[in-house]
């Protein structure tokens, strides 16, 4: 793309422009929209082909779309976007406010490596292997190997978490700022085992996971960090239990016993992006689970969570307003972390009861 002055004139860019094209053996059509420039597309016999796109307010675009696996055939492509750039600079000479040449998108390859970020952003990952890709009766899993971020376990289209993201599993445990010795933790879904894996080496008193999907579970990563150790080998340690359940009626049977802890981990979903919590059943799922999680919780105790990605201010909003809707009163706090294979910066919650004077 280039941004050329105002007022351009598009005849002259296409009669400029036209000459590379033609040295390709490349057949020309033109549409001219009088007062809204021109878009002219250029086909090759190999079956590439170039539109060519000129604004009368000083926007010109050049997209490019070939099929080639050899090296010739891109240094080709290189070629021509090489003389494109080459004439535009000629035809205005010190005139040009800006040029940008973005990498090829590729498209249609055995590996995906273009994943959105959570507010809207295409990124494209250093995917060099698919390690896992299967169906289970409630999500689609995937690993995808990065060659920066190691395993990225991949949730329904969601990235959700890679080798790279002990700063994940630290935020979420609370930073490093609370004491797990002797404790009773509770860790609501958590199926890659990073967070249990951290937590048992804090020697709890008992950390009970409850995790719905044991497919997910048995998927993990080679890293140290973020090893399925105690899951694969057995659901039930010393200090650890797995439950192998959906967590509400677990947290419904738990609070009917009266059995309280000292920590609860959500790490179930994150806070929808949705502007009506109202009309979105995964609001009222959120909703359930904080008050299902707030009668299990001791006095002091805290509750920790994800948000979401810090551009998505109305979301957290949203999420902070729930807050005040649950049946007993509660306080907060959030930390924003950067998540290596997120490329986003991301936003934690820890959730505590209120503490009123007896």
């Amino acid at each position: 793309s280039l941004v050329a002055p105002r007022h351009t004139d598009c005849n002259a860019v296409l009669k400029g422009l036209q000459p590379v094209f033609q040295e390709q053996g490349m057949t020309e059509t033109i549409h001219n929209w009088e007062d809204h420039g021109y878009l002219a597309t250029y086909i090759n016999k190999n079956g590439s082909f170039s539109n060519l796109r000129i604004y009368p307010h000083g926007l010109v675009l050049v997209d490019l779309q070939s099929h080639s696996d050899d090296m010739k055939g891109r240094d080709e492509i290189d070629h021509l976007l090489n003389k494109i750039e080459e004439k535009m600079k000629e035809l205005f000479h010190s005139s040009i406010k800006r040029v940008k040449r973005l990498p090829a998108i590729v498209r249609g390859e055995a590996i995906d490596r273009y994943w959105p970020t959570a507010d809207g952003r295409l990124v494209e990952y250093d995917i060099d292997e698919v390690v896992y890709d299967e169906e289970s009766p409630y999500q689609n899993i995937k690993i995808l190997h990065s060659k920066q971020f190691g395993n990225i376990l991949i949730l329904s289209g969601d990235v959700n978490l890679a080798e790279s993201d002990l700063a994940y599993t630290q935020a979420i445990m609370g930073s490093g700022k609370e004491d797990y010795t002797g404790k009773e933790v509770l860790i609501l879904g958590g199926g890659d085992g990073g967070i249990l894996y951290e937590i048992v080496k804090l020697k709890p008193k008992m950390v009970t996971m409850v995790e719905i999907s044991f497919q997910q579970m048995t998927i993990h990563f080679n890293n140290t960090a973020y090893s399925s150790f105690y899951v694969l080998d057995n659901l039930k340690g010393e200090c650890y239990q797995v439950l192998i359940e959906d967590c509400v009626p677990v947290l419904k049977r738990y609070a009917k016993e009266g059995r309280m802890f000292d920590y609860v981990i959500n790490d179930l979903t994150a806070v929808p992006i949705s502007t009506s919590p109202e009309e979105d059943s995964t609001w009222e799922f959120l909703r359930l689970i904080l008050d299902l999680s707030m009668k299990v919780l001791k006095h002091d105790g805290k509750y920790f969570t994800q948000g979401n990605c810090i551009n998505l201010t109305e979301a957290l909003t949203l999420y902070e307003e729930q807050l005040g809707r649950l049946y007993c009163p509660v306080e907060f706090s959030k930390e924003t972390v950067c998540v290596p294979s997120y490329m986003e910066l991301w936003v934690f919650y820890a959730i505590w009861k209120t503490r009123t004077e007896v």
